[in-house]
């Protein structure tokens, strides 16, 4: 076998279990029930693959819920600034994002804001963007 098709055929090899490592969000997550939650934040994780908000919500007299809220890569949030400082237990924030389609509260973050300072988050397309307010 010449060298060349040696190297592709190894090249495409660890490439397909690169890709089968990595989840789809639309196979874990149902974008056709779209769900908002307010909360405060008890817990924010910056890890690899997906950092990751543990949200305490509270609704109407009932217990409150600890929903786990996923956001896009590591790597593209600290890309565009975000920090294992940028969420601190304590802060409320409101989210919109798609239901997990087979864990229970679970949640995959398209938008975040956070009213205390302005701070927004978006996911659009498959990139994250931050904004916040001028000063």
């Amino acid at each position: 076998m010449d060298a060349r098709v040696s190297l592709w055929v190894v090249a495409a090899l660890m490439t397909g279990g690169t890709a089968l490592g990595h989840h789809s969000i639309a196979a874990a997550y149902d974008t056709s029930q779209p769900r908002m939650l307010k909360g405060v934040i008890t817990q924010f994780a910056f890890v690899h693959p997906h950092p990751f908000i543990v949200l305490e919500v509270r609704t109407g007299s009932s217990a409150p819920q600890s929903w786990r809220l996923e956001m896009d890569n590591r790597f593209e949030l600290a890309d565009i600034g975000v920090t294992a400082d940028t969420f601190k237990a304590g802060d409320l924030i409101a989210v919109t994002g798609s239901l997990g389609r087979i864990q229970p509260l679970t949640l995959y973050i398209r938008k975040l804001d956070r009213p205390r300072d302005g701070f927004e988050y978006e996911q659009v397309g498959f990139s994250p963007r931050i904004s916040t307010p001028s000063r």
